[in-house]
């Protein structure tokens, strides 16, 4: 199975707002953090408001935050709002009644049983276990340069 391009920014969308929990992440930081355009992190952020892994702050001073702890936020939540089709085969879609297998077939099974085991491993992992897996994510990702630029409050 691939994951789409959308998932996996999303997921380090989620990623950079953990590593970041000091202020708002502000998209144009995560987009140059990752060299990714602004416009494609926009599309991405849409399904993760709405299923309440993000916020977003509006105003000269707004940005987004992680939604609930990272420790809350498991890979399978975000691999299940981002992806449009878990289709491994053909026979997992709505056209699979051509096949004269369709009520007992073996491959259908083992493929189910193998996608299940997928989502059980993504549900292991959180976005905190996947910051914490490096420990200088933040000067990785620039957070600690925006930092040290800010004017004192």
């Amino acid at each position: 199975m691939r994951l789409t391009r959308q998932t996996n920014y999303a997921m380090r969308i989620l990623m950079y707002c953990a590593a970041n929990t000091d202020r708002l992440s502000r998209i144009p930081e995560i987009a140059a953090a990752y060299s990714v355009s602004e416009l494609f992190l926009f599309k991405i952020l849409q399904p993760l408001v709405e299923h309440g892994l993000v916020e977003t702050v509006r105003g000269r001073n707004g940005g987004v935050r992680l939604g609930r702890p990272a420790e809350q936020i498991n890979l399978f939540d975000v691999v299940r709002v981002t992806e449009e089709s878990f289709a491994m085969a053909e026979c997992f879609e709505n056209d699979a009644a051509e096949c004269p297998l369709i009520d007992s077939c073996a491959l259908n099974s083992a493929l189910r049983e193998a996608l299940n085991a997928f989502f059980a491993v993504l549900a292991r992992y959180t976005i905190a276990d996947m910051v914490a897996a490096r420990p200088n994510v933040r000067h990785l990702l620039g957070i600690d340069m925006l930092e040290q630029r800010a004017p004192a409050a």
